[in-house]
């Protein structure tokens, strides 16, 4: 069987991540995608409005653990490369529903990677070679590191401390053994915390964003001391590019952004560029704005990424600094409320209620 020179699959292509690299590689490769998402809560087609009408772009919506849908997927389209981003990834949801993780993350990727094999097989020799299963992960899957610890590395021993965490490894180790077993040609892909446009604002920095513009109260966990290396996306979609096109067979790639800080100063840092770029003299500064609130449970104190392998085999860094990062991010969500409002549902609030406003302040 033949499989076509260009074609590739992506998985969760309408979430956060997955959306930013759809319309990366549609700008700068120009070869067609399949888009393959369940658009779940933080999935929303939306965010690829950009490509309406344009011939190169299909969204399927499906769910990744339906074998049939994706063995019909793959052949129809043939892809020359899956690009797996689907999955469950917030931390603090793993923990109120874990098993939403387990049917997603684990069996999700099972799923495709058996899809992907049984296509795989049946190419002929020169599309076998060439095809790839990207399979993106995070370094939470490292565990928890100390104050002076060394960086997480590619050698780092699996130690998941979160559902999440547990999960994304689960799905790691499933990508490796069908490359060992069966010689499926993977690459892995483990990045650090991702900021940017069109991240559902439950996460961290679009949280305080726009509880900042708003007034609300600013909740940080425990005293905000929790560490994390903060990589933009476009740096991310980038890497993952690359990783694709040169990545060797059966590696992994550690993708960081170089910037580790504590969650304290992230939210200040926020608070900052909210008050120069939307002043409100009535509210006065937003770091008064700055709640602790009980801790996460089994909250990792620090990660951090040694992205040193893919920098000198592929020659990838990430090109933003994280102070322009960030005052690209904050100016994006203040510029774009027509896209917040149509991700802040019912159940968003809900969430935001459950999760954040009914913890015990500190």
């Amino acid at each position: 069987m033949k499989a076509t020179s260009s074609n590739i699959l992506v998985t969760g292509g309408a979430g956060f991540i997955g959306s930013n690299f759809v319309l990366q590689w549609l700008r700068d490769a120009g070869a067609s995608v399949v888009n393959l998402d369940l658009l779940t809560y933080a999935g929303n087609a939306g965010n690829l409005a950009a490509l309406e009408g344009d011939s190169r772009y299909r969204l399927v919506r499906g769910d990744i653990c339906d074998a049939d849908l994706v063995a019909g997927l793959l052949r129809d389209h043939r892809p020359r490369a899956i690009v797996h981003f689907a999955a469950e990834s917030h931390v603090d949801r793993s923990i109120a529903d874990p098993g939403a993780f387990i049917r997603t993350n684990v069996q999700g990727t099972f799923t495709l990677l058996e899809q992907a094999k049984l296509f795989w097989t049946a190419l002929d020799d020169a599309d076998r070679h060439a095809f790839r299963f990207l399979h993106v992960s995070t370094d939470e899957v490292y565990g928890s590191l100390g104050p002076g610890d060394p960086a997480f590395s590619e050698s780092t021993a699996y130690a998941p401390n979160s559902p999440y965490a547990a999960s994304k490894a689960a799905s790691d180790h499933l990508v490796r053994a069908y490359h060992h077993t069966y010689g499926l040609p993977v690459i892995t892909t483990n990045c650090s915390n991702n900021y940017g446009p069109f991240q559902f604002p439950e996460k961290l920095i679009p949280l305080m964003i726009l509880n900042a513009l708003e007034g609300k109260p600013l909740p940080v966990y425990g005293n905000g001391s929790n560490v994390r290396d903060w990589l933009h996306v476009e740096d991310h979609c980038a890497a993952i590019r690359v990783a694709l096109a040169r990545g060797r067979v059966g590696e992994t790639y550690n993708i960081g952004g170089n910037s580790e800080r504590k969650n304290l100063d992230v939210v200040a840092a926020i608070c900052d560029l909210v008050d120069e770029l939307r002043p409100d003299a009535q509210l006065g500064p937003r770091r008064k704005l700055i709640t602790f609130v009980g801790d996460r449970p089994g909250h990792d104190l620090r990660y951090a990424i040694n992205a040193s392998k893919i920098a000198q085999e592929l020659g990838w860094k990430p090109a933003l600094q994280f102070e322009d990062g960030l005052r690209k991010t904050v100016a994006w969500y203040l510029e774009h409320g027509s896209w917040i409002e149509s991700v802040r549902t019912g159940a968003y609030r809900d969430w935001i209620k459950q999760n954040y406003e009914e913890r015990i302040p500190r």
